[in-house]
């Protein structure tokens, strides 16, 4: 079975366990709306590419990891889109949940994705050691002083370090997910941080370029909020040509970071080919 099949499959098993006749049908339409159709599925994806790289994959293990990691994912999403904070109206080309559901059911069902995931990890009480290093590495990356959700409490803040909000608002998660990814197979998954906080800061970055310039059909969500809400962003700190070079730049720094594995190779091609269909060919081009 191939990556997307795996992460797709691991996700639908995770929320069959979230429904039921005791559950209020509209939160559960809410939480699959939160998660379906899928996006992108890279930080998934960077869990998969890990634990293979690192030449010691327990799938089944694995692809619970991954699919707490999209969880958090899908939930920071439906927090996100909210009023308070980007007032969104698309999310990958379909009403982002609060326009759905209602405010009230957005937040229940963004918490309840959040429970999710943890209580997905727990199915993996028969390999003890894993869950504890997964717990440990996901918790972090969710939680204060640097988590996704510090990411999202920058934006609260009057004075802002650039740096230290991507690694928070999406690196911290792509650390989380290297480092899972690592864990999963039964190896040290500190050692695979630095890779993906750069990894996830490149991300930052491309997203902050795509709020630019990008159509907002092609990448089903609207354009130009970092400006509208006077957010911090790579494109405003270093034009947008600039923000291409930093992008690079991260990218680089990302590669040479991945430890020494089995996979290392095969990763480092992954990873360069990855990253550049984030960036709109005439402008990583412009930018060169």
């Amino acid at each position: 079975m191939d990556a997307a099949s795996r992460i797709e499959q691991a996700l639908y098993s995770a929320l069959s366990k979230s429904e039921g006749p005791s559950c209020p049908p509209r939160l559960a339409a809410a939480m699959r709306a939160a998660v379906f159709p899928k996006g992108a599925r890279i930080r998934p994806r960077v869990v998969l590419a890990v634990a293979a790289a690192c030449g010691r994959e327990d799938p089944a293990v694995t692809d619970i990891a991954a699919a707490s990691i999209e969880l958090l994912h899908c939930a920071s999403l439906v927090h996100d889109d909210l009023p308070c904070f980007d007032d969104a109206g698309t999310r990958r080309g379909r009403p982002s949940v609060h326009r759905q559901f209602g405010e009230p059911l957005a937040v229940l069902a963004g918490d309840a994705l959040i429970v999710l995931a943890f209580q997905n990890l727990a199915r993996l009480n028969d390999v003890p050691k894993r869950l504890s290093a997964l717990l440990k590495i996901i918790g972090r990356a969710v939680g204060a002083p640097s988590g996704i959700v510090a990411g999202q409490a920058w934006e609260c803040e009057p004075k802002i370090n650039l740096a230290h909000y991507h690694r928070a608002k999406t690196g911290a998660l792509f650390a989380g997910a290297a480092a899972a990814g690592a864990a999963a197979a039964g190896t040290d998954g500190e050692v695979w941080r630095q890779f993906g906080e750069k990894l996830g800061e490149a991300y930052q970055v491309a997203d902050d370029i795509r709020d630019a310039v990008a159509d907002p059909e092609d990448i089903g969500k609207p354009i130009g909020r970092d400006l509208a809400l006077s957010r911090p962003s790579a494109t405003r700190e270093f034009g947008l040509f600039g923000a291409v070079s930093h992008l690079e730049k991260l990218v680089g720094e990302a590669i040479e970071a991945i430890p020494a594995c089995p996979g290392a190779s095969d990763l480092k091609s992954l990873i360069a080919l990855e990253v550049k269909r984030l960036v709109p060919k005439e402008l990583a081009q412009s930018a060169a």
